[in-house]
This record gives structure tokens, C-alpha cells and sequence, in this order.
């Protein structure tokens, strides 16, 4: 009698392990296949036409060609240029506005007949752009908000609101009490927005800001970083980043000096560090921005000014926020 039951309770444990590994592999099936079906396709296309008897050339001067994010931008981009039949090409900004205002002045040198940029600054970029406008170049600003008239055409979304979104969910992981420490990039204008946003708001229900550090827009530099204030403050409950690679620097030193038990992280733009960080639960939400959508309204809107018709000066582009009870339905922006 006790053989048998050993072998009924062997054989419930056995069919219990493989209706589990079918499970995980039926799972993982399907975030495999929601990964490589992509994100959704253009809703729309832009009609091109012939200027000065070629198709139209479209410049696109992203801040860097590291981060998943601006890659994204390009990747829509590049869809709808070539579903338009549109000539393209990409010249990277290299994390510096200097380097961005030499390449807008040799697009415009070159006969391009309109351009897309995200400005590392956007004060600093504002002659160029004044420069292309009056060389009859229109300037398409995508992800960072240039206010000048120079600038044809807006696309992206509100950082602050995007800041004080991503601060209402701390505040509800946190029930309004602990202290916060932010990876930033003071030299973005873009992410000193969505600090401002995100500390006003959790500063108006009592969190507090315990430290800032400066990770620069760079992955290595915001890994050091944030591993200095992980190390200056070992009680610290909650992080916030700002951005992807200020995001991924964080997640690697939470997992380096293993944090994950006992610190809450949100932040920007999905990566594979933040997905992995998303479903164990330590990181708690990440605000996704469109990035493909960004590069199909970017490129539309500079198909249409460079033929020569109208388009709406301001593109809002929504945000999600991303959690680890959906993150599966994101998957697919870890891809270029």
C-alpha cells in the first residue's frame, strides 16, 4: 500500500511539473510572438512627390544612436520613408548640441529638403534651426519641445506631465512616506522636465527628495552614479530615473549591491533591464513613450512640408505606463 502511494504521489508530482513546464512554455511562446510582431504599423502614410526633380530627402539628427529609445524614433522613421519612397539619412547628434547644429547646417549644405531632430539642448540648437528656416529648410522637432518659430512642426509628449504621471504611481506604491533618489541628466533639457514634474508632485504629499545625481545621458555614467547613491544612502527606499540610460544604469547597480529586496524603483523607457527589473517587482513603473509612433508622425509631417503642404504644428504622442502586470503587452519595444 505505501509503494502505491508513493508512486500516486510521484506520478501527481510529475504531471503537476509538466502541466507547469507546458505553462511557462506556452508563455514564453507567446511573448515570443508578441516581440516579433512588432509594433503596431503607420496608421497613415504620406503622399510623396518629385522636388526639383527627385524624391524628397529627409535628414534625421537623433541625441545619440546608444539608447534603444532614439533607435526606435528612427526605426518608424524609416518605415514610413520607405513605404513613401523617401530617401533618408541619419546623422548622429553624439550627446552634444555643437555636433548637432554642424549636422543640420550640411543637411541644409546638402539640399535636404526638410529635417528631424531631438535636441540634446534645446536653447543650444535654436540658430540652426533659424539657420535652416532661412535657407527654406523646414525643421521637424521630435521627443524634445524647441519653442521658436523656426520649428515647423512639434511632435512628442508633455515631459512634466509625463514627471507628475510617473510620480502619481510612486506615490500610490509608497503611500505618500519615504525618501527618493533620482538618476538624472542635467544636461537634457528633455529630463530636467521630467524631474521638475516628478518632484513637484511627490514633494506636494510629503516624499522627499533625499539626493539628485547626474548620469548624463550616458549608460556607463549613470551606472557610477547611481551606484554612488545607492552607497551614500544604504536606507534609501525609493529611485526614481529619468530616462533609459539612466534607467539601466540604476537597475545595474541595484542588482550589483542587491537591492532589489528592499528599494522600489520608476522611471522612463523599457529596456531589457527594466523588463527584467518589471517582473520581479522591484521596479514598479516605467513610462513608455511611442517611440515608433514618434518616427511615423516625424517623418510624415517632414514628407509633407518638403512637398510643399500644410501640417499641424503641434503632434501629441500618448504615453503608457507600464507595470508588471502588463508589461507583456510591451514586449516588443526591446526591438530596433
Amino acid at each position: 500500500m505505501r509503494q502505491k502511494v508513493t508512486a500516486v504521489v510521484a506520478l501527481g508530482l510529475l504531471l503537476t511539473t509538466v502541466g507547469c513546464d507546458t505553462q511557462a512554455r506556452r508563455e514564453m511562446a507567446a511573448e515570443k510572438k508578441t516581440t516579433e510582431q512588432g509594433p503596431p504599423p503607420p496608421a497613415e502614410v504620406a503622399r510623396s512627390c518629385t522636388v526639383r526633380g527627385h524624391a524628397p530627402k529627409i535628414g534625421i539628427v537623433p541625441i545619440n544612436l546608444q539608447a534603444l529609445f532614439f533607435n526606435q524614433i528612427n526605426t518608424g522613421a524609416r518605415t514610413v520613408a520607405r513605404k513613401a519612397g523617401v530617401k533618408t539619412q541619419i546623422v548622429n547628434g553624439n550627446d552634444d548640441s555643437a555636433t548637432q547644429a554642424n549636422a543640420i547646417d550640411d543637411l541644409v549644405a546638402n539640399h535636404y529638403d526638410a529635417i528631424i531632430v531631438d535636441a540634446v539642448d534645446t536653447e543650444g540648437i535654436k540658430p540652426a534651426i533659424r539657420r535652416a528656416k532661412a535657407a527654406g529648410v523646414p525643421v521637424v522637432a521630435v521627443d524634445a519641445t524647441i519653442d521658436d518659430p523656426a520649428v515647423s512642426v512639434q511632435v512628442g509628449v508633455g515631459n512634466a506631465e509625463g514627471g507628475r504621471r510617473i510620480g502619481e504611481a510612486l506615490l500610490k506604491t509608497a503611500g505618500n512616506h519615504g525618501g527618493i533618489g533620482v538618476v538624472g541628466a542635467l544636461n537634457s533639457t528633455i529630463q530636467n522636465e521630467r524631474q521638475k514634474g516628478f518632484t513637484s508632485t511627490v514633494t506636494a504629499k510629503g516624499m522627499k527628495i533625499q539626493n539628485v545625481v547626474d548620469g548624463r545621458n550616458i549608460q556607463e555614467n549613470a551606472q557610477t552614479s547611481a551606484e554612488n547613491l545607492l552607497t551614500r544612502d544604504p536606507g534609501l527606499k525609493y529611485a526614481y530615473a529619468t530616462g533609459e540610460p539612466a534607467l539601466i544604469g540604476l537597475a545595474a547597480a541595484v542588482v550589483s549591491q542587491h537591492r532589489t529586496k528592499d528599494l522600489k524603483v520608476v522611471g522612463w523607457d523599457l529596456s531589457s533591464q527594466a523588463v527584467d527589473g518589471l517582473r520581479a517587482g522591484w521596479i514598479t513603473g516605467v513610462l513608455q513613450q511611442n517611440t515608433f509612433r514618434f518616427g511615423y508622425e516625424a517623418m510624415n509631417s517632414a514628407i509633407d512640408l518638403a512637398c510643399g503642404r500644410t501640417a499641424r504644428r503641434q503632434v501629441p504622442v500618448p504615453t503608457q505606463l507600464v507595470t508588471p502586470d502588463n508589461v507583456k503587452s510591451y514586449l516588443y519595444y526591446l526591438e530596433k
